[in-house]
């Protein structure tokens, strides 16, 4: 096992650091971010560029979490969030994540609005018994709701009590771009796989041609996988409500809310995996389906993509 140094600015939250093993040309790098367990698989590289590819991930994974979490005091999206309704001016790569917002809200007829982060003051999924009162839900829903902010690039003006929340992109977005960022650092011919908590993307084929093979959780085994898929290039990832539940009265409420109500989609499945050419549009599908609850089968039909649904 080899560790990789880096410095404080890289890691201000004081994550472990990250930690390499394997040997020959095929190395695992390992390290945490965004609450999840982060991963890279490299194959076809020397030692000396599979420990750079693994500084240079968490270091960008790192940057990234620092820059979009709602945990971090003083970032951007906490200056957004404290600014009372005055306009704050973003930057280009904010202002990419705000558009991308912009658009899974329209697409999703308002079913994925990342103002509704709001909503956790009433929920705990804890897997208790414990509901909320109607009557409390619907006051939060007085601060969510796209449409009530105002965007024209490069300001955003957030009403007062209202907040955002890149929760349901900002991973699959690092791994996009730690992926891109492989791709341009390591030597032609060699093959990276990154996977951060089961959102995942591949540079392409292993180097001897065969596909990577990745798990889906099953949800009724969370000790295990029960299947396992060949993955030979794009991306995969998973939404549900494996770990984050309430159980009332035989009844199931998972934590996808649905912002329009905000209580748990009916009839949602277990989970949701989606393959696509990247992380952010599998991703983007994957919750979307869920936010879809009965009909999740039917929409990801409609959109032509392979999917696999655990009900």
């Amino acid at each position: 096992m080899i560790t990789i140094t880096v410095s404080d600015n890289d890691n201000p939250a004081k994550h472990p650091l990250p930690q390499l093993n394997g040997g020959q040309l095929a190395w695992q790098g390992r390290f945490e971010a965004m609450a999840s367990p982060c991963e890279i698989l490299l194959d076809g590289v020397n030692q000396k560029d599979a420990k750079q590819a693994l500084a240079l991930a968490a270091r960008e994974t790192w940057r990234l979490e620092r820059k979009f979490s709602r945990y971090v005091s003083g970032n951007p999206v906490d200056r957004i969030n404290r600014s009372k309704g005055e306009a704050v001016t973003v930057d280009d790569e904010m202002a990419l994540m705000l558009d991308y917002a912009t658009q899974c809200h329209d697409l999703s007829e308002g079913r994925f609005d990342i103002t509704s982060g709001v909503l956790r003051q009433a929920w705990r999924f804890d897997g208790s018994d414990h509901l909320p009162e109607r009557e409390d839900t619907d006051a939060l829903l007085k601060l969510v709701g796209w449409n009530r902010l105002s965007w024209q690039r490069p300001q955003l003006t957030l009403p007062e009590g209202m907040e955002i929340d890149f929760g349901g992109i900002g991973k699959e977005y690092a791994v996009d771009r730690v992926l891109l960022n492989l791709r341009q650092s390591l030597p032609e011919g060699s093959s990276a796989l990154v996977n951060f908590g089961g959102d995942l993307a591949c540079s392409g084929p292993r180097t001897n041609g065969k596909a990577w093979i990745v798990g889906v959780e099953d949800h009724r085994k969370l000790s295990g996988s029960n299947e396992t898929l060949s993955l030979r290039s794009g991306a995969l990832a998973t939404s549900g409500d494996s770990r984050r539940y309430l159980l009332r009265n035989g009844v199931r409420y998972g934590h996808i809310l649905d912002p329009r109500t905000g209580w748990p989609v009916p009839d949602a499945p277990h989970s949701v995996t989606v393959a696509a050419p990247t992380c952010t549009l599998a991703g983007m599908l994957a919750t979307f389906a869920m936010l879809q609850g009965i009909g999740a089968e039917h929409f990801l039909e409609q959109q032509g993509v392979q999917f696999w649904v655990q009900r």
